[in-house]
């Protein structure tokens, strides 16, 4: 039996992991693939968050740069303006809320803990920006790895893997010894869905997911909407959340402790459901 955390200290905040937990996704970006432009105000940001934690949200994930295929890096500033008044505004507005910032961006991630957010959430690993790894470690919040090939404006180019299963599983292991070097404790690894990954590379992570249990790190699945669900369906990403759902189950078959979604009620009941199962 492989051991696998059950908690992540978030700031003192203890989040249980021995049930699955789902972080919901909040865009604070006028380009992201699936919500873009919906939440770039006060109210409307309050309004979503308040909505997902109704419908039983863990975590709120708020990003301010658009990371899919084909985006550019903003500035710094930019990413600041965008999140940290959403931050401080749903940490007023909802203190008890465990929320992650989206960012590949070392001072982005800083100022947002100090604005109250308790998880990291770096969909480069800490490639994009050599600070991250020495920002988590001073910060002693919860991190979560990603693997990503390339960068999002040239992730999606004819992505090429030898087998992709061990080129993830030994990028993550890699990322993980750097990080147990500083003495980040927390850690949280992906194995980055739909980033610089082609349709079948997608299905091959999934059906062998358990395969990372071998780290003894609780999985993170960020599948919700994405291309390689909609493209198969021949849909688009409104009408993926079918695609979505089953594919959370078989996630969480495989091991996963961590849904990120942009449908947090489907996936908390895809969660009881599939819990359901494992007690009969």
């Amino acid at each position: 039996m492989l051991y696998q955390p059950t908690t992540l200290n978030c700031k003192g905040k203890l989040l249980d992991l021995s049930s699955p937990k789902v972080m919901g996704i909040l865009n604070t970006t006028p380009d992201s693939f699936y919500d873009g432009g919906q939440f770039q105000n006060e109210k409307s940001i309050l309004d979503q968050a308040e909505k997902m934690i109704l419908e039983g949200v863990d975590i709120i994930d708020i990003g301010g740069m658009s990371s899919r295929p084909g985006a550019e890096i903003i500035g710094t500033e930019k990413e600041l303006q965008r999140v940290i008044p959403a931050i401080q505004s749903i940490i007023k507005a909802f203190p008890e809320s465990i929320i992650s910032i989206d960012t590949i961006n070392s001072k982005v991630a800083k100022e947002a803990v100090s604005a109250g957010a308790s998880i990291i959430n770096d969909i480069s690993a800490g490639i994009l920006d050599e600070q991250m790894f020495d920002t988590v470690a001073a910060l002693k919040v919860p991190y979560v790895l990603m693997h990503m090939k390339g960068k999002p404006n040239n992730m999606q180019k004819a992505p090429v893997y030898d087998d992709v299963l061990t080129e993830v599983l030994d990028f993550l292991i890699e990322r993980v010894g750097k990080l147990r070097l500083l003495g980040v404790k927390d850690i949280v690894i992906d194995p980055g869905f739909g980033f610089g990954k082609e349709i079948e590379h997608n299905f091959r992570l999934i059906r062998h997911l358990h395969v990372f249990k071998m780290m003894e790190l609780p999985i993170l699945a960020g599948i919700s909407r994405k291309s390689f669900i909609y493209k198969t369906l021949n849909s688009s990403a409104k009408g993926a959340l079918t695609g979505t759902i089953a594919l959370h189950m078989v996630a969480l078959d495989e091991g996963a402790k961590i849904l990120r979604v942009h449908d947090v009620k489907a996936a908390v009941e895809t969660i009881k459901i599939w819990e359901s199962l494992q007690n009969v």
